[in-house]
């Protein structure tokens, strides 16, 4: 059963998606925040496995909670809603730390997945779609930071650009020629290796360090 906490300063949406989400069997939701402070305390208290996360809320947004339940070492996973899907926010959610986002007026369907992805420890974006928020976004970085890639070995080096390109695993592994199965291998010791929790935070470092470039 994946625990489930909602957190949208808007009543109504949250009782929709709790609606939703509790007739599921594997899903449930423990708990609803009306805003990021609430959503940063229920989250110690109430240990969910994913959080859904509205961006725009009073007291603390969304990016700031989103920040300080990950900080926090937390095994929650945030997954963001937004209303547009190359909004600013989406992007400074993703360098929080978030595993993903979801367009708020996406259907049942695929809300319900992506919380499940999420859950499963995989990040709730297409690598394509998050590479195009880094294009976007990156060259107006005003923080560059230091690539620590030593502890990488030139396999898992290749396959880190392969992944911020936005290349699934199978085709990482037609690209390289290796099984699909030792590109999953690479890729968890890259996760590993350069502390970050999926996919979607792999393509955020390759861009700010300057590891592959927007438009390359």
């Amino acid at each position: 059963m994946v625990a489930v906490l909602l957190v949208d300063d808007q009543p109504l949406l949250r009782l929709g998606f709790r609606t939703l989400i509790d007739q599921q069997p594997d899903l449930s939701v423990v708990g609803e925040a009306g805003d990021g402070a609430e959503a940063v305390t229920l989250v110690e208290t109430l240990a969910p496995d994913v959080v859904l996360m509205d961006v725009r809320m009073p007291r603390m947004d969304g990016i700031e909670a989103t920040r300080r339940i990950v900080a926090s070492g937390s095994s929650a996973r945030v997954l963001v809603l937004t209303t547009f899907d190359l909004d600013e926010y989406v992007y400074a959610a993703l360098r929080a730390g978030a595993s993903g986002f979801l367009i708020k007026d996406a259907l049942p369907a695929d809300l319900l997945n992506g919380i499940r992805v999420v859950a499963a420890g995989e990040a709730a974006v297409a690598p394509a779609v998050t590479r195009r928020l880094i294009e976007r976004f990156a060259p107006h970085l005003t923080e560059q930071l230091t690539p620590n890639l030593e502890h990488l070995t030139p396999r898992e080096q290749e396959v880190l650009v392969e992944v911020a390109r936005g290349h699934s695993n199978r085709e990482i592994a037609e690209r390289i020629y290796i099984s699909e199965a030792t590109v999953k291998v690479h890729v968890g010791r890259i996760l590993t290796k350069l502390d970050l929790r999926d996919r979607a935070q792999v393509i955020v470092y390759a861009y700010e360090n300057g590891i592959v470039h927007p438009g390359a």
